[in-house]
């Protein structure tokens, strides 16, 4: 799951709980909301972590060039 579906659980959740005032026998609304949030924010919190291990920044190297001349005879720029 990626960082926008934690986002919907999160909002859904919100809705749930503070937005309606539905009644339905044997589920409470109010507690499904609060576990949605919850989940959500336990996403966020995960994909922020391994997002955060995956930007790991490495210092550039120096490049060294290869400046050794070919020794068949046609490095020198003479020849067929």
């Amino acid at each position: 799951m990626g960082l926008g579906g934690c986002i919907i659980l999160i909002a859904v959740g919100a809705i749930l709980t503070f937005a309606t005032d539905w009644h339905m026998q044997g589920v409470n609304l109010d507690v499904v909301g609060l576990i949605l949030m919850a989940v959500g924010i336990i996403g966020v919190a995960t994909f922020s972590s391994i997002a955060r291990r995956r930007r790991v920044v490495v210092p550039p190297t120096a490049v060294v060039e290869d400046d050794r001349r070919r020794r068949d005879g046609y490095g020198d720029g003479y020849g067929a």
